[in-house]
């Protein structure tokens, strides 16, 4: 959701200067980083014969890769959708533990995007150092904003109240996840790269090799880690926070290798890093048949529920993020692609190809047990939903920039490029909180309550 913010912040083209006289320039938004590109190549993309044929009147890529943004406001509006229609139909909210839904497809599109963004951005960098220090202070402001808007410290619908104990607070959600794999992703974009000339496939991997290495070592840690490590037996307070009633509930585990929602790996290493009270409380495996009678949503638990049923677990911690990296990176790949390649053709076939080949592998992998899980972000997860982002971004591209069909587009434009205003204004719910704010004799009759939205029912 912060992809296009994270490129787009600073204002105006950022002339940087260190103190050794050395300058880089780093375009302040993708496309004016993508007619740069357009401009220094075009003698060489003169020649249309091995071009597709659009509709536009010239066969030229647009100096603006609209398709970027059209994406963008295209998983902003399904975001929306599964955010206020999931609790209706719970089918399209995100899956209970293994599975994948239209939900699940919202934080992969977006940190693809991430990827695809950097490398347009940081194509030219005659100084790397102040790039680096430019990425990690951009980094740092979305991890305090996301922990400032998801920590806990705006209480929700129907609580006018604000404010959160130190000692409770989240740590990790989706911007702070973006934001490292934006840092992540600069950093290889800077550092990792050698002087390979590009004029083929094979080139554009040797070019980039390092940046596929990364994305093997992190495949490795991450599967090195989820299947090798011991989780022991643990256990939690309920309720969370302190009362004169509080119970100890213990969990059984002493396995290994387990990928279930009591016993896996990932769980274990945010309770230690982390602590179980920085978690996520409404955890995602409580609208599993096994703790809700209302499965696949929200629900009483049923009678001799697990004992796991209600404790935390953040679906954004550290060992799944280290495998959602991997999806920033494999999009960077996407993004050198247009880098590159001028033709059409050629540009929908590097996309094309590894994206099929990616749902392949990972389909593979969940038939044969390493099941696709958004909670763990799982490998299978990861091939799968990165190969159907690099099918929708040529689809797009085919249809916005090849053929020019933009009327209908426009508003998924808009929404691409201010993709973190509504972000923040409607998936954090800010917009809802101030609206009821403004209430007539009681905090129940606001905006909200008159138009149905966070009406308390008895």
């Amino acid at each position: 959701m912060a992809s296009y913010q994270l490129i787009k912040e600073g204002g105006g083209g950022l002339d940087m200067k260190g103190n050794n006289n050395c300058t880089v320039r780093i375009d302040d938004d993708v496309e004016s980083a993508f007619q740069r590109i357009n401009q220094s190549s075009s003698s060489s993309s003169s020649s249309p014969s091995h071009r597709l044929r659009p509709k536009a009147s010239s066969t030229q890529p647009s100096s603006r890769l609209v398709s970027l943004d059209v994406f963008r406001g295209l998983t902003v509006v399904l975001m929306i959708i599964v955010d206020d229609a999931g609790g209706i139909l719970p089918s399209i909210n995100h899956s209970p533990w293994n599975g994948l839904t239209l939900a699940d497809f919202v934080m992969p599109f977006f940190l693809f995007m991430v990827g695809v963004s950097l490398g347009l951005v940081y194509k030219n960098m005659p100084c790397r150092a102040t790039a680096s220090k430019k990425a990690i202070f951009r980094t740092v402001k979305f991890l305090i904003l996301g922990v400032f808007l998801q920590g806990g410290y705006f209480h929700g619908i129907n609580n006018l109240t604000y404010g959160v104990d130190m000692g409770q607070i989240r740590w990790m959600g989706i911007l702070q996840r973006i934001a490292i794999a934006y840092l992540v992703g600069s950093m290889c974009e800077i550092w990792l790269r050698n002087d390979e000339k590009v004029g083929s496939g094979l080139s554009l991997l040797k070019k980039y090799q390092w940046h596929w290495v990364m994305v093997f070592m992190l495949t490795t840690v991450y599967l090195v880690l989820l299947y090798g490590l011991y989780v022991p037996d643990w256990s939690y307070q309920v309720p969370l926070t302190a009362s004169s009633e509080v119970k100890l509930v213990k969990v059984k585990c002493g396995v290994r290798g387990n990928t279930g929602p009591a016993c896996n790996a990932a769980g274990m290493i945010d309770r230690v890093i982390l602590g179980i009270q920085h978690l996520y409380r409404k955890p995602i495996y409580a609208r599993t048949h096994q703790c809700s009678i209302n499965s696949p949503d929200y629900g009483p638990l049923p009678p001799n529920a697990p004992s796991w049923c209600q404790a935390p677990f953040d679906p954004e911690g550290l060992l799944s993020t280290v495998m959602a990296l991997a999806t920033c990176l494999i999009g960077l790949q996407y993004g050198h692609v247009i880098v590159h390649f001028k033709d059409h053709k050629y540009r929908l076939l590097q996309w094309l190809v590894p994206s099929s080949g990616f749902i392949i592998l990972g389909v593979l992998c969940n038939i044969f047990g390493m099941h696709i899980n958004k909670a763990l972000y799982s490998f299978s997860y990861m091939c799968v939903t990165t190969g159907v982002a690099g099918i929708l971004l040529a689809s797009i591209y085919l249809v916005v920039d090849v053929y020019g069909y933009r009327r209908f587009t426009m508003v998924l434009e808009w929404m691409g490029m201010n993709a973190l205003v509504i972000y923040v204004l409607v998936a954090c719910n800010i917009l809802p909180l101030i609206l009821q704010g403004f209430y007539w004799n009681h905090p129940g009759n606001n905006i909200l309550s008159l138009i149905g939205i966070g009406k308390k029912t008895h």
